[in-house]
């Protein structure tokens, strides 16, 4: 049996994938769907009354669409984002976010609506629908609604701190949009995500730099700007260490492997260190394994520096433009 084109126009826009409803409205009875999708067929069975048109297996974006269309309202045109919109982890993993999860998908529907869920999709009824956009064909919340959404329901502080901080490194929202989001949704009151919070507000933007502050919380060392941008007195940039003391002039370089697996990107690390090094800043320089492993010897390091540059006559030749600290208070309500 042959689709005619009114038939495959959805599997075309969809990701060669489809929903009983519109399978049905285009023609194929019943028997034809299942006969097609039992072991050996052309297409495939994904969720309940979502199928995929292909023998081939599916992929991460064909995943996560079937879980929108899973959810979305029969009737409704699922590309629209009006009945069904992807959020938290998978949303996030559409957008490159690193170790965000595609699976479970998280799915927002719109209350009272109830849906039952499935081990790959969790339909969220809210009262509350959020502004949408499309991220490779897919209706999904916007990154900073997404990146609540995952907090609210992630459960190891390792991977939030984590999580958040790669949505906003990556510039995909500004850490104070996501702290009014955050509040909004009342999460502040979790210590994990109100410490994660701090943290980017703070200029923190890795689970390395993370815990390197949650390291120099604990000592007497005075505290840093955490990516500083700094710029030369004319106005060139220089450069932005992980964390900079701006009276001492000392900075602190968090340097993994992950990062400079080529020789470009090495030679890049070494000639911005270069950069800050002929404009008077000293730096060290440590990878994750050692502020999690080696702290003291990091710490012994640093102090030597910060005590080492406090009599020096001539200041370094930057000028630092951090972050602002804000307080962060629990959400009352």
């Amino acid at each position: 049996m042959m689709i005619t084109t009114q038939q495959s126009t959805a599997p075309r826009r969809q990701l060669n994938l489809a929903t009983r409803h519109q399978l049905t409205t285009g023609g194929i009875p019943d028997g034809t769907i299942t006969s097609r999708t039992r072991p050996g067929g052309p297409w495939q069975r994904l969720l309940p009354r979502v199928y995929l048109l292909q023998t081939g297996p599916p992929d991460h974006r064909q995943r996560a669409l079937a879980a929108v269309l899973y959810a979305a309202e029969p009737a409704a045109d699922p590309l629209s984002g009006d009945t069904a919109t992807l959020t938290g982890g998978a949303a996030l993993a559409l957008l490159g976010i690193r170790d965000a999860p595609y699976t479970p998908a998280d799915v927002l529907i719109r209350a009272p609506r109830r849906l039952t869920g499935t081990p790959e999709v969790r339909p969220l009824p809210t009262s509350c629908w959020p502004r949408t956009i499309t991220v490779s064909g897919i209706p999904s919340t916007r990154p900073v609604r997404a990146a609540a959404d995952f907090a609210s329901r992630a459960e190891d502080s390792d991977r939030i701190r984590s999580t958040l901080a790669h949505v906003v490194q990556a510039g995909w929202c500004h850490p104070h949009d996501l702290h009014a989001e955050l509040r909004a949704s009342r999460l502040l009151t979790r210590p994990a995500i109100r410490e994660a919070a701090a943290e980017l507000l703070a200029g923190v933007r890795s689970i390395a730099e993370a815990q390197a502050r949650d390291t120099l919380t604990a000592t007497d060392l005075p505290t840093p700007l955490w990516n500083a941008r700094l710029y030369t007195p004319d106005g060139t940039f220089l450069a932005s260490p992980d964390a900079y003391w701006p009276d001492e002039g000392v900075a602190l370089e968090i340097d993994s492997a992950e990062y400079h697996y080529t020789r470009d990107a090495w030679h890049a690390t070494l000639r911005r260190r270069l950069r800050l090094e002929s404009h008077g800043i000293l730096v060290v320089s440590a990878t994750p394994s050692m502020i999690r492993d080696t702290p003291t010897e990091v710490l012994a390091a640093l102090r030597t520096l910060l005590t080492l540059t406090t009599p020096r006559p001539t200041p370094p030749t930057a000028v630092a433009r951090g972050h602002q600290q804000l307080p962060l208070f629990p959400n009352p309500g």
